[in-house]
């Protein structure tokens, strides 16, 4: 809750803790593929998620016009085809998705898991649209 007077206080049950192990989920043979995780916690302000692409598997060419994300290389290599040119992916790589910008992605031979973290989307609201009646 905000104060008057300075920053929003904490909230009295908010406590930190270990959601996952993601290099055990990414790692575990047979490693699946899809969504292996998803960040479901109530009030949280964040989505999360753990995703593999087998090998040699694609995301296509695609931008997020509202968000910035994060995306973190767990285990695997790839390549981030971006306007620029490509990007090299690899374990550890930390790469910053500022809203609007264009990519696709493509997994290497052993496959890639990375998580992505953005700012939760907000819930769908009913109401009119903008110049409608």
């Amino acid at each position: 809750m905000a104060s008057p007077t300075g920053p929003p206080q904490p909230d009295a049950g908010a406590a930190a803790r270990v959601l996952c192990d993601v290099r055990a989920l990414a790692g575990d043979p047979p490693a699946p593929s899809g969504v292996l995780w998803k960040l479901a916690e109530p009030g949280r302000q964040l989505d999360a998620n753990l995703v593999r692409l087998p090998a040699d598997a694609r995301v296509d060419t695609h931008a997020e016009p509202d968000l910035d994300v994060l995306l973190l290389v767990v285990t695997g290599t790839g390549v981030m085809d971006t306007p620029d040119g490509p990007l090299p992916l690899a374990e550890g790589a930390l790469v910053w998705l500022p809203h609007g910008s264009v990519r696709s992605l493509a997994a290497g031979p052993e496959g890639l898991a990375y998580v992505t973290v953005h700012r939760r989307r907000p819930g769908m609201r009913i109401g009119r649209r903008p110049g409608g009646g």
